[in-house]
């Protein structure tokens, strides 16, 4: 995701691009970039030496927007429909670098009729890649517990209950099908919002789209898939925008590297397989300059780590702190 609106005038740079290369130069071979967008990883990794990019999004209307520049690139640019969960399945051989960026996108945001945002009214949709139960499925199909436990696991919503409670008494009159009708009732749970801080609906929003899209399994399938797809030396590089996504990149990294530890110091010492992934960095945030630019990157955090010759292995789910609950219930088709 990148906060920065699109413009003609305004061109796409991604957040943390600058630190991003830095981590993982000398930039060429194969590389892919599991959230395609407006172009701006792959643009950038192009730029730095990258042999070859490989752009993939589950999003399909961002390679109509692509056409104009794309094919300035030539064969070192392949786009490619898909999830992060199937990364390992779109090249032919080993790759030199997995980006992943995660969330929802700027472009998605500015345009309600796909139902992402409060700050336009549009139908309540939030889906990526427009298959599957939208927005206004879960809102006006969950039972008030199911609607709470995603508030509160996806959102760290705090008024959880209240909010889930709300929905179900307002959607008792009438479904609740667009944006502005949803903010409008998690608005009525919730204080107003002092000055500098984020607006009442924010967290709700952002974990109705987490539990619409599957966020958080599709980030550990890709997670998995980019150890499998990258050859040994090849750099992960991850972009999180909220806790939630970040504290699970890490978990994965550190059980991936072989830094799992003990459950408590009396415990006996589990053997430690052979690390997959070395060089781990710290979260990476932007610099002074960025902000400015772009303060809305205040969230953002990169992590690179570099795969190592260690056969690929699935990750033990339950050490990454995934909720456990069944989010879409009995709308899945």
């Amino acid at each position: 995701m990148s906060p920065a609106a699109v413009t003609p005038e305004k061109p796409h740079v991604p957040v943390l691009l600058r630190p991003l290369l830095e981590a993982v130069a000398p930039v060429g071979g194969r590389w892919l970039d599991g959230t395609f967008g407006a172009g701006g990883y792959a643009r950038g990794l192009l730029a730095a030496g990258a042999d070859l990019v490989i752009g993939v999004d589950r999003d399909p209307s961002v390679f109509a927007m692509a056409k104009e520049w794309a094919g300035e690139h030539g064969g070192r640019l392949r786009l490619v429909e898909g999830t992060f969960g199937r990364l390992d399945t779109y090249c032919d051989a080993p790759l030199d670098g997995v980006v992943l960026d995660l969330g929802v996108s700027s472009m998605q945001l500015d345009q309600a009729e796909r139902g992402f945002s409060f700050q336009k009214d549009g139908p309540l949709d939030m889906r990526m890649g427009g298959a599957g139960p939208s927005a206004a499925d879960l809102v006006n199909g969950l039972d008030e517990g199911t609607l709470a436990d995603i508030l509160f696991h996806y959102g760290e919503e705090r008024a959880a209950r209240r909010i889930a409670r709300a929905i179900v008494k307002i959607r008792a009159e009438g479904p609740i099908e667009t944006t502005r009708h949803l903010a409008r009732v998690v608005e009525g749970c919730l204080p107003r919002a002092k000055p500098g801080q984020s607006h009442p609906a924010t967290r709700s929003f952002q974990a109705i789209r987490i539990a619409v899209n599957d966020e958080f399994g599709e980030l550990v399938a890709g997670l998995e898939a980019a150890e499998r797809a990258l050859a040994p030396g090849g750099k992960l590089a991850v972009v999180s925008f909220h806790s939630l996504e970040d504290r699970i990149v890490k978990r994965f990294l550190t059980a991936r590297s072989g830094g799992g530890g003990r459950a408590n110091r009396y415990a006996p010492e589990a053997d430690t397989p052979d690390p997959a992934f070395t060089a781990v960095s710290k979260g990476i945030g932007p610099d002074a300059a960025e902000l400015e630019a772009n303060p809305r990157a205040r969230s953002a955090r990169l992590r690179v780590a570099t795969r190592t010759a260690t056969a690929a292995a699935p990750v033990d789910r339950t050490a990454l702190g995934l909720p456990k609950f069944d989010h879409l219930g009995d709308l899945r088709t």
